[in-house]
């Protein structure tokens, strides 16, 4: 069984700015509801996946009654979770949340960061991969924006990113670096949440990068399938939403 997590839970501050009134992020739209992140997500990994998880926390109303008005389609298999310290807790835990309530009878789980746009043929690639899978893209690795992902001299791979948005260091000899494409498969759902129940309060509200670093960091480059996405935006704005929205239409 395929369960998939998709965090939506964050204030979006960056994305804010550009609208006349406070929106959640994943449900912003100019044209119609099915252009809303969530919606193309959504739909984007539908046939392939059992289960999906949402967990929302900021205007959570507002996520509650889009999904009941909106994805009526697709509603039935969806699973809406509360994160209740989406103000003061980092990303990591919104992720801790959504594993918290994958089935039991999930055997992988693929996590998804709720304001990405991207490909169905690249998603596909990462939702049917035999192996744990991580993602990288073609964005140039800007430490105001990017996770970026570096394999060291023993060819395991770590994530770094600044919460600041200033700069980024790396302080040991690497083989590779890329741009990190914000999405994964643990191939081993129990690893995980094993994962999960040993974290210390500080990792529990530290970022998504916590769970993930400690369940990749152990595996060589060569034991992972690292897929590129042909096609992705990380909508930190509205105007990389508007950009996303200019190739879903081409």
């Amino acid at each position: 069984m395929r369960s998939l997590i998709i965090t939506v839970a964050g204030t979006a501050n960056r994305f804010n700015r550009d609208t006349r009134e406070k929106v959640l992020k994943c449900l912003y739209y100019e044209d119609t509801p099915d252009n809303a992140l969530l919606s193309i997500q959504i739909h984007k990994a539908f046939a392939l996946v059992d289960e999906i998880i949402v967990v929302g926390g900021y205007k959570y109303d507002d996520l509650e009654h889009f999904i009941e008005k909106n994805l009526t389609d697709v509603k039935s298999r969806i699973k809406l979770v509360f994160n209740d310290h989406f103000s003061d807790y980092g990303s990591g835990f919104s992720l801790l949340k959504g594993i918290q309530n994958v089935s039991q009878k999930a055997d992988e789980i693929v996590f998804i960061e709720g304001d990405l746009f991207f490909d169905t043929e690249s998603v596909n690639r990462l939702l049917t991969s035999a192996k744990d899978a991580i993602t990288v893209n073609n964005e140039p690795i800007l430490s105001n924006k990017a996770v970026a992902l570096y394999f060291d001299a023993g060819n395991y791979p770590h994530y770094i990113y600044d919460t600041s948005h200033s700069c980024l260091e790396i302080k040991e000899p690497f083989t590779a670096i890329y741009n990190s494409g914000q999405m994964w498969k643990f191939k081993d759902a129990a690893r995980v949440k094993d994962i999960c129940l040993n974290l210390t309060p500080n990792q529990q509200q530290g970022t998504n990068l916590e769970i993930i670093q400690k369940y990749f960091g152990v595996c060589k480059g060569s034991e992972l399938d690292i897929i590129r996405i042909d096609l992705w935006y990380n909508c930190n704005t509205v105007a990389d939403y508007q950009e996303a929205i200019k190739a879903l239409k081409k």
